[in-house]
């Protein structure tokens, strides 16, 4: 863990109890005395000392602080095709690991219907950046469709099967949407156009296989 969360962190004295507390002293069973905070809305890492421990909560007391900005070079948005939220779940936590800036979630014409839990999600990223110690979460947004999603971001680009390939427009590319497992329509495909790319595979990867992919490409 390389810091706590706490969306107070910044104020001179901290109060933590419930889930946090028991997480800290009885599941990780700290015994040190200074821990960083972060609130992962400004870059400051917060250095508190614990005053008072007790069953139940704990007592923290700032000491000290300074920005630091913890952030791989990744300036990607990724337009994601909701695919079931079970999967979503299980590997968005590799996204932040890898620097995705922000996820904008796409319901297209082939998604199923999955009702994402934006609460739960922000939960697994904010646990995700204690773990890895960026200094920020990725960005989560939502279109209701593809024309939608162009209409908002019309320089962004489509990976799907295509001879042009993506390593070759790297460096225009700042936001591309990636299907679910049914694919695109064809009103879908024309909305994109000449601005479609694929990759050097000879297999068909799952949605969240290339979501990590087109992450680790741009890394």
């Amino acid at each position: 863990m390389q810091f706590i969360y706490h969306n107070e962190s910044g104020s001179n004295i901290l109060k933590i109890d419930g889930e946090l507390h028991k997480y800290i002293f009885k599941i990780r069973r700290e015994k040190k005395k200074e821990f960083f905070f972060r609130n992962l809305v400004d870059f400051n890492l917060y250095r508190y000392e614990a005053i008072e421990i007790n069953k139940k909560e704990s007592i923290f007391k700032l000491i000290d602080f300074k920005e630091k900005i913890v952030e791989n070079s990744v300036n990607l948005h990724i337009g994601w095709c909701i695919i079931d939220n079970k999967e979503i779940e299980k590997h968005i936590h590799i996204l932040n690991e890898l620097g995705i800036k922000k996820i904008t979630f796409i319901k297209c014409r082939y998604s199923q219907n999955y009702k994402l839990n934006l609460d739960r999600l922000k939960k697994i990223l904010i646990n995700s950046s204690m773990q890895c110690g960026r200094s920020s979460i990725i960005k989560i947004d939502f279109c209701n469709s593809l024309a939608e999603f162009k209409s908002n971001y019309p320089n962004s680009f489509m990976l799907n099967f295509c001879d042009k390939k993506i390593d070759k427009f790297k460096n225009e590319i700042d936001s591309i949407v990636i299907g679910c497992e049914g694919g695109f329509s064809d009103d879908e495909l024309n909305l994109f156009k000449d601005r479609i790319v694929g990759i050097n595979s000879n297999t068909i990867l799952k949605s969240e296989s290339a979501t990590i992919y087109i992450a680790s490409l741009f890394l």
